[in-house]
């Protein structure tokens, strides 16, 4: 058994914080919760860009987005930027992947086996790139190794012809209904197939990360009906429901029109997404517990973004509110004590030099300030130990930040937008213009994060 601990970290695509059963006991997650019993919880963890590859490309590099040029879904990780994947291998780790990384997402094709050179460049020994959902199903082409797969079983055409009908219908409104395709077609059972055979055949004799990363439940929201058909009847969380007012002009015009029952409809589908996302970390934990490896296994689940899901009328994410901003982040294992809860505010990106931390890995910033990222580890052994005052998300539209009692929004080229989240938690009420002096302190603290670490590195 290698000294170093294994590392596996299950990401899911555009998860929200409370879609949870510790949160909300009808969503079922029962494996994810147990991670949760077993390990330290944060409950405050927000994305430093509500939107998958500037996400990503941050959590990858341990820096902020913006200074990447990483503000949309429009761009790449440069292959001179170094990634903590690239860290671990290069201390003896075998890195894995299964799922979507959407480092490079401009560049569409995947290749058949989801191995092209560009992976193993940023840090991958064994990858396997899958392609997200609407990836696969807009194309008129496999794109990647689920593509493959589908055409292989002659069910490729169905797919896309059932997503070009649901982008016609604007991916929500009209366009949550099941799979057309059976459970074990369904694209994240096949990533959490392909995972989970890797972690079969995993080494004994080096230490391994497996980057697991599912793209549901993203949206379209389209379970099997084996696992809609379990939420059929369910009851969900009310959306919040707002009129708009004091919201910049493009976010009112994202709004949409949706009933109640619609509304409930689109929050079945999704849980049901989710609860085949837990079946398959459940598939997996009990892998590593029938190869004696759980033991030795430190285990991470996260979330890329989060998802409004109908919250003040607005679907999908790229916003600054709480739905978008916050995701679940859980760590279970050895040297994580366990069900124990962490309120301080984080960053996705600290997972970054965390998991340097926990492999015994000396992470990029280490010795220098050249990461914006900030190891969890000190507050997950001590939680008097604080970790961050605030965090910071931006996008090509807004940059924010949020501290433990407001959130600031500058929405560029229009309206500022300022949160009291102790008395105002839903973000109902723009208090900017009673407030200016709250928007000149945290302007300047967003000013100062924006810099910090000096801004010519």
């Amino acid at each position: 058994m290698p000294a170093s601990p294994n590392i596996l970290f299950v990401m899911d695509d555009q998860h929200r914080h409370d879609f949870l059963g510790l949160d909300t006991p009808t969503v079922s997650t029962p494996h994810i919760d147990r991670l949760a019993q077993q390990g330290t919880r944060f409950t405050h963890c927000c994305v430093n860009a509500p939107v998958c590859a500037p996400s990503r490309i941050s959590l990858a590099s341990g820096l902020h987005p913006w200074r990447l040029g990483a503000v949309d879904n429009n761009c790449y990780l440069p292959l001179r930027i170094p990634t903590y994947y690239q860290r671990l291998r290069d201390h003896g780790y075998k890195v894995a992947s299964a799922g979507k990384l959407d480092l490079a997402k401009p560049a569409g094709y995947n290749g058949r086996h989801g191995t092209r050179a560009c992976n193993y460049q940023w840090g991958f020994t064994d990858p396997c790139e899958i392609e997200g959902k609407m990836h696969a199903g807009r194309s008129d082409a496999p794109q990647g190794p689920y593509g493959f797969m589908l055409r292989e079983k002659g069910q490729f055409d169905a797919f896309a012809n059932d997503y070009q009908s649901r982008s016609d219908c604007g991916w929500i409104k009209d366009a949550s209904h099941d799979s057309v395709l059976p459970e074990e077609l369904h694209s994240d059972t096949y990533v959490g197939e392909r995972a989970n055979q890797w972690l079969q055949e995993a080494p004994q004799d080096a230490p391994w990360h497996m980057f697991v990363s599912f793209v549901g439940p993203h949206d379209p929201f389209d379970p099997p009906t084996s696992w809609a058909e379990r939420y059929r009847t369910a009851d969900m969380p009310e959306p919040i429901e707002s009129d708009g007012t004091g919201k910049p002009g493009w976010v009112q015009h994202r709004r949409l029109d949706m009933s109640p029952e619609e509304i409930l409809q689109t929050r079945r589908q999704y849980a049901a997404n989710i609860s085949l996302i837990d079946h398959w970390v459940g598939e997996m934990l009990n892998t590593l517990e029938q190869r004696g490896m759980l033991d030795n296994t430190v285990v991470i689940f996260a979330s890329d973004h989060g998802e409004m899901l109908g919250d003040h009328g607005l679907y999908t994410k790229s916003v600054a509110y709480e739905a978008s901003l916050r995701v679940p982040l859980i760590l279970s294992g050895p040297g994580i004590p366990a069900g124990e809860t962490r309120d301080t505010l984080a960053e996705l990106s600290d997972i970054n030099p965390t998991i340097c931390e926990l492999a015994g890995v000396p992470y990029l910033g280490s010795e220098s300030d050249s990461l914006d990222a900030k190891s969890l580890m000190p507050t997950v052994e001590d939680p008097g130990k604080p970790h961050r005052d605030n965090t910071m998300s931006q996008l090509r539209g807004f940059a924010s930040l949020r501290t433990e009692t407001h959130k600031l929004i500058l929405n560029w080229n229009s309206q500022t937008e300022l949160y009291g989240l102790v008395e105002d938690p839903d973000e109902c009420h723009n208090i900017a213009d009673q407030a200016p002096d709250v928007v000149k302190h945290l302007r300047h603290q967003l000013q100062q994060r924006s810099l910090e670490g000096s801004w010519h590195r």
